[in-house]
């Protein structure tokens, strides 16, 4: 084998360990953006009710606090499922 053989034979199985890794991390990935989005939201939305009912800021509270609950719910079922 020539050095540029080694070379791209080389390059080849890099490109594929690392295409495994990134497959293996997608459930966890899923797992951080679900616990983001689940406490962004729901903090967005008790900060909206809070305006419109004017009771800051207890709604706000109970969003954020409600986002963690259930973002580490949903996050726990996908690494334990894993």
């Amino acid at each position: 084998m020539t050095s540029e053989e080694n070379r791209q034979a080389y390059l080849a199985k890099v490109f594929q360990i690392f295409s495994k890794m990134v497959q293996d991390s997608g459930p966890y990935i899923t797992a951080s953006y679900t616990l983001l989005g689940a406490i962004l939201g729901l903090g967005l939305a008790g900060y909206l009710l809070d305006g419109w009912l004017n009771t800051k800021p207890w709604l706000l509270l109970t969003g954020i606090t409600l986002g963690l609950v259930v973002g580490f719910y949903e996050m726990g079922k996908i690494v334990l499922k894993k």
